[in-house]
Formats: C-alpha cells, sequence, structure tokens
C-alpha cells in the first residue's frame, strides 16, 4: 500500500541548501529523505524534551544588545579573580586518557 504524502515549499537561505546538498550527497540520501528525518527529529526534541535546554539555531537581538556584544567581542574584559583560579595561565584542558 503506497503511503499518502504531502508537498511542502520553503525558502531557506543558500548556506542551507549547499549544507543539506552537500550532506545528502555524501550520504547518497535523496533532499526529501534527509528534510523529513530532520523535521521529524526536530519535533521529537521540541516534544520529549524541557523547553528550556532547546538551544535555538539562531537567536534574534535588537541593535543596541548587538552593538554590545560587538564592542564585548572586540574589546573583552579583564578575567576576573574567580576566573583566574579556574583557568590558570599556561594551564591547557585536554581530555581524560582512557
Amino acid at each position: 500500500m503506497a503511503k499518502a504524502e504531502n508537498q511542502i515549499s520553503a525558502y531557506i537561505s543558500l548556506g542551507t541548501n549547499e549544507m543539506v546538498e552537500r550532506y545528502a550527497k555524501a550520504r547518497g540520501l535523496k533532499k526529501a529523505h534527509l528534510i523529513e528525518d530532520a523535521l521529524l527529529h526536530h519535533l521529537q526534541a521540541l516534544r520529549e524534551l524541557p523547553a528550556d535546554i532547546i538551544i535555538p539555531p539562531r537567536i534574534r537581538v535588537d541593535e543596541k544588545t548587538a552593538e554590545a556584544l560587538r564592542r564585548r567581542v572586540h574589546k573583552p574584559r579583564q578575567p576576573t579573580k574567580a576566573m583566574k583560579v579556574l583557568f590558570p595561565k599556561g594551564s591547557r584542558s585536554t581530555p581524560a586518557q582512557g
């Protein structure tokens, strides 16, 4: 018995489209199959996980906040005493050896 299907249409960015095409091609998948699996996975996560742990792929901020973030990136604050204790100068974080 054939499965009923419905076609949807959506505009996506060129970058997203390029990622979808590369992923599908690398794994020998049809884009429609990849997109349906991604939607099912996302909807399941939204249904089963607490809303506060789902990190959106995009965060929109107003102009004032964006400017504050730009300033912070270009001129970061000095580390606090607690940060200096937590991350001593010259230390490197390495994965645990197992």
